[in-house]
């Protein structure tokens, strides 16, 4: 088997690529870097992609209209405050794009791609660390200036911990009277729907909040996500959105998706079980220490002198299984990896295997 290469990718579940590096069929390998619905997708998808196959002879529908009605049902808000895109990467970027801010200021560690959007646009970026002892997530306001879009995740990324709702309420205040833009990404937030920010969103015309379906309902090769904002906002950013990024299809599978209210009861039981078992677990492996979370993944640092994320990740493909080395994220170094929370059987070889790996 070829060795995995030096440099991570930027992002968890590049396994087509690493199957190819490694000889491998991509069954071959079982995926914890990537942080995807372990149910899979739900069952009805298949029948309504079957329905929705007389539709694709026609354009997509450019507002996606029966889609944000059904977001409209589902997270009860106005359908002007809904835009729907090609995932919500499409959507980091349209608001560069769209709101052509003067700096972006991002709170670290964070998803890559705020910074990619910001340097693609040419747009100068600054960034507020947060600490370890507070779980990587927002402690101390940053210092908001006048044209600046601001990038917060809720749950924090890496880490899975929640933004205490007053910080939130703080920090949103702080960037209207700044004169500035907060995008709020809870692209994990489903898996504690009560922990959304969403209900706070009229309070806050500058506010936009990031949401995807790619994580909680397991389709990340749909490419489906969506922005709320206030109605002036969304109107502003569909502006500039590319015409039918986002398809037929795509806009079926989002409506069936939400229609499937045990899916969601069922992935939420299954989730808060499996991480608890991981977390009980992973703190009865001596060098290891995995952080709080509150959604499906795992940040888990590394204690013994010398070991490294890189080679513990390159040690366990010998077990056919792949984490996140987290050394890339700003702010981590390369003690930290990352892994998500799947069904028992699967966490418990994971386990099996990082014992193996930390006992050579």
């Amino acid at each position: 088997m070829t060795d995995i290469p030096e440099k991570a990718p930027l992002h968890g579940g590049d396994v087509y690529q690493l199957a190819r590096t490694l000889g491998l069929n991509l069954t071959d390998l079982l995926d914890f870097s990537a942080n995807i619905n372990p149910l899979g997708f739900p069952p009805g998808l298949a029948a309504a992609v079957g329905e929705a196959m007389t539709e694709i002879v026609h354009y997509p529908d450019l507002r996606c209209l029966k889609l944000r009605e059904a977001l409209v049902s589902h997270h009860r808000l106005n359908p002007e405050q809904i835009l729907v895109g090609n995932g919500s990467t499409e959507l980091i970027y349209l608001a560069v794009r769209a709101l052509q801010p003067a700096r972006g200021l991002i709170v670290t560690p964070a998803f890559s791609e705020y910074e990619q959007a910001l340097n693609a646009a040419q747009t100068p970026a600054a960034f507020h660390p947060t600490a370890e002892a507070h779980n990587f997530t927002l402690h101390d306001l940053p210092e908001v200036q006048a044209g600046d879009l601001v990038f917060l995740a809720h749950p924090a990324s890496p880490s899975g911990a929640l933004l205490a709702p007053e910080l939130f309420l703080a920090a949103a205040a702080q960037v209207e009277a700044a004169g500035a833009y907060l995008l709020l990404d809870e692209a994990f937030v489903d898996f504690v729907e009560e922990a959304s920010m969403k209900v706070h969103l009229d309070r806050f015309p500058r506010l936009m909040i990031l949401r995807s379906f790619t994580k909680f309902f397991g389709i990340p090769g749909v490419r489906l996500g969506f922005l709320l904002a206030a109605p002036e906002l969304t109107a502003r950013l569909a502006a500039a959105q590319e015409p039918w990024s986002v398809s037929t299809m795509a806009q079926c599978m989002g409506r069936a998706c939400l229609a499937d209210l045990d899916y969601m009861r069922r992935t939420r039981t299954l989730i808060q079980h499996e991480r608890e078992f991981l977390q009980q677990r992973l703190a009865k492996i001596p060098g290891l220490a995995a952080f709080p979370s509150a959604v499906n993944y795992l940040l888990v640092k590394l204690s013994r002198p010398g070991a490294t994320a890189a080679r513990l990740q390159r040690q366990m493909l010998a077990h056919r299984i792949v984490i996140r080395d987290a050394s890339n994220f700003r702010g981590l170094d390369e003690r930290f990896f990352r892994i998500a929370v799947r069904r028992r059987g699967e966490n418990e070889r994971l386990l099996a295997a990082l014992k193996a790996c930390l006992a050579s």
